[in-house]
């Protein structure tokens, strides 16, 4: 019987190729449609999907595309059939990758449950049958090739197709479009990754022609570095002239202010100053004597005290030692006519 094991490892190991699983659903198949297949099925009958394609150059509108095959039904097995190089080069034309590429990326997409390899490109109910396919996903836009108008007309006819959106803005078409209009600038890139130019089918003339523009790229862009860090360097110094400015503003401020509160018309310096010449002036006048003073009554026992004359006598120095001894006896009797 078909077991879910083998599907359900895919989240942590590639998908396996059809034609070397074991598992080749030999238990009796019955017909499923849509609205069973959406109600729900037992795990052991999961709605076996299958999805087709080229799958060159895998991105995400591919990888979009089977997410939606896989998820169409709660419980589904999800088949993937990959055409050869020869029928594709015959129907479609020549692809970036080979074979062998296109069905290794197919096995390491999470939402893959198996790979078929040279699938064919028009559905025959022989190949339908083998692998027990109950659904066909793809697009819904008739696919006209080989001589027919849409190749899944007739699984369209039997109730087996179920659309699928397509991804707008990614296709392999698109991706091929970017490489050729941008070819110079590829070749160029892989060049200065160290691709010969035979390998880039380039010839000499290009070859050279490349590397020159190479060579112009680096520089504009070594000078575009260059302008980068000296407006850099010039805005870190506007931003430093404007922080120093800035304090040199505060600090000025600052010292205005002491300056003002020190020095200023009612600064402490000038109270200081007013207080020190109050009292170097007070120092400097001599205190005035009373004019009048009381008088005291003189007591009959005690002799009126001298009285002593401050004011400076002149006198001449004596001319003569007689006249010296003359003024020293004259000094003595007025001495004794005051006793």
């Amino acid at each position: 019987n078909c077991t879910p094991k083998l599907w359900r490892k895919t989240l942590t190991a590639p998908a396996p190729f059809a034609d070397e699983t074991s598992c080749q659903c030999q238990a009796p198949h019955e017909k499923l449609t849509i609205a069973q297949a959406r109600l729900g099925t037992p795990v052991d009958r999961p709605v076996r999907v299958y999805a087709d394609g080229i799958f060159d150059l895998f991105h995400s509108g591919h990888a979009r595309a089977l997410m939606q095959a896989k998820t169409l039904f709660p419980n589904s097995y999800l088949l993937v059939g990959v055409c050869s190089d020869d029928l594709t080069h015959k129907f479609k034309g020549f692809t970036v990758m080979n074979e062998a590429e296109r069905y290794e990326a197919l096995r390491h997409c999470r939402y893959v449950d198996e790979v078929i390899r040279d699938a064919p490109w028009t559905l025959t109910p022989e190949f339908l049958e083998k692998h027990k396919i109950d659904f066909v996903a793809h697009d819904d836009i008739p696919y006209s090739s080989a001589g027919s108008d849409d190749v899944y007309k007739h699984i369209k006819e039997a109730g087996m197709f179920v659309p699928t959106q397509r991804t707008e803005g990614i296709s392999t078409s698109d991706i091929i479009t970017r490489i050729v209009r941008d070819y110079d600038v590829y070749a160029r890139r892989n060049l200065q990754r160290g691709y010969t130019a035979k390998e880039l089918n380039v010839s000499f003339i290009n070859e050279k022609k490349y590397r020159f523009q190479n060579q112009v790229d680096k520089m504009k862009e070594k000078v575009k570095n260059v302008e980068e860090r000296s407006k850099e360097f010039v805005n870190r110094v506007e931003e430093k002239s404007h922080d120093l400015i800035q304090k040199w503003e505060e600090k000025s401020r600052e010292f205005i202010g002491n300056f003002l509160e020190l020095f200023g018309p009612d600064g402490a310096w000038k109270q200081m100053f007013q207080e020190r010449s109050s009292r170097m002036l007070q120092a400097l006048s001599p205190k005035q004597s009373p004019v009048s003073s009381p008088t005291r009554s003189r007591s009959p026992s005690r002799s009126p005290s001298p009285t002593f004359s401050w004011l400076p006598i002149k006198t001449s120095p004596p001319s003569s030692p007689k006249a010296a001894s003359a003024s020293i006896s004259s000094m003595s009797e007025g001495d004794e006519d005051e006793k």
